[in-house]
């Protein structure tokens, strides 16, 4: 995902829930996937054959909304001289906004993130967005596995996410230091249980790994020299070998693989997760040192509408949307930002205020816009960089607890 900047992959899934709301009356809605290298003319053919069938369909609603669906999608083709590096991707259908007649055509065209493999035409009920959603899934997977004698962890990630996470306790006792035969019988005891012990975490993570075909490698870590014996030992499956990192971490067990991860940055650097963390600590360090970080709604939108914000630090999951309120007698407009919540207790309240201007008490509400998205248009309208952060983690978490979500870098700040 690292190819693809935050605020691209953001929209494009936004883009994607948008069209999963859309439906037809019947199957009046195409879908359009056009390969790179496929030629618009040789499209526009083919489309056209489509709309000579179309002329063939029984019910006249169903047969109009078809070809005019078809006509929009020739149209919007039309726009482009060739099909770019990665593919096009055209939707267009009569999308139904009520009773019998009240459908609209509209149309949606896409530059896909990365290159399609497929040309396909569907006309259904519903778009047909399975390819989108496989353009979506995550590319960089690692496992990690931190061991030592008394516990171990095994963890898979994935993106932004930490999507798997096991722990194991060993049960061994440390090691014996009375003398004499029973000293030594305590020990081969003891050597057999730490056996049956690695072969327990590596059956356990061989079965995880493997399920992940795409993992480009594993972290293997640990204190001491546990890690190194479990590795020599061929314990992991052959397949997983080679693509083994060892790190030495200071801890084991879950809170270890918070400490695999961040010690093994530089392999794990294509890893989103990674660059995330990198982002919030950075601008916690600045925040602590008092060096040119702001935060909050308020203070970063001022920042922000000055141009002073060289970057714009957000929360993807942030729980705020940005309300119209308008008075239809006089015009008076004022904009509010409420959680979901505050859009049950509070808006209500500030419907039945009066108008400022002229007094009716009659105000409404004209447009609703989630906060991200909005902060996201002020940022490009000013040429501010925009780093989406999850919540999927711990860092994105203690992100939207400490900043509410809302941070910004100055310009004057020392990088």
């Amino acid at each position: 995902m690292t190819s693809r900047d935050s605020v691209s992959v953001y929209k494009f899934r936004r883009f994607i829930e948008e069209l999963e709301k859309k439906e037809g009356r019947g199957t009046e809605l195409v879908s359009l996937y056009i390969p790179p290298g496929k030629r618009v003319d040789e499209v526009i053919g083919y489309l056209r054959q489509e709309y000579a069938t179309a002329a063939n369909i029984k019910s006249k609603s169903t047969r109009k909304n078809v070809m005019s669906a078809i006509e929009s999608a020739i149209q919007r083709l039309k726009l482009y001289r060739e099909v770019g590096p990665t593919g096009l991707i055209i939707f267009s259908g009569a999308i139904s906004y009520g009773g019998p007649g009240e459908e609209k055509i509209e149309v949606f065209d896409i530059i896909p993130p990365e290159p399609l493999n497929l040309f396909l035409y569907r006309c259904d009920s519903k778009f047909f967005i399975e390819p989108l959603r496989d353009l979506l899934k995550e590319r960089d997977v690692y496992g990690v596995l931190v061991i030592d004698n008394e516990e171990a962890a095994v963890a898979v990630l994935k993106g932004r996410k930490v999507v798997e996470l096991r722990t194991y306790t060993s049960g061994i006792p440390g090691k014996h230091r009375a003398g004499g035969q029973s000293a030594r019988r305590f020990e081969r005891l003891r050597d057999q249980a730490l056996e049956e012990y690695y072969k327990r975490v590596s059956d356990h993570a061989n079965e995880i790994f493997l399920s992940y075909p795409e993992m480009k490698a594993v972290i293997v870590a640990g204190p001491g020299p546990t890690k190194e014996v479990f590795v020599q030992g061929n314990y992991l499956h052959y397949t997983l070998r080679d693509r083994v990192k060892l790190i030495d971490t200071s801890y084991s067990g879950e809170e270890g693989v918070r400490e695999a991860i961040e010690r093994a940055a530089e392999e794990l650097k294509e890893l989103r997760l990674v660059e995330e963390r990198k982002i919030v600590d950075n601008v916690m360090r600045m925040a602590m040192q008092g060096n040119g970080v702001v935060y909050g709604e308020k203070q970063v939108r001022n920042a922000l509408a000055k141009g002073e914000l060289r970057r714009l630090i957000v929360n993807e999951d942030l729980d705020l949307y940005e309300a119209t309120i308008s008075c239809p007698k006089c015009g008076y407009s004022e904009k509010a930002s409420l959680s979901s919540d505050q859009f049950v207790s509070e808006l209500p309240k500030r419907l039945g205020s009066p108008c400022p201007t002229c007094g009716n008490e009659s105000l409404v509400e004209t447009h609703r816009e989630p906060l991200v998205d909005v902060l996201i248009r002020e940022a490009d309208s000013v040429g501010t960089q925009v780093e989406l952060i999850s919540s999927d983690h711990e860092a994105g978490e203690m992100f939207l607890r400490m900043f509410g979500g809302i941070a910004g870098v100055l310009k004057s700040a020392q990088p």
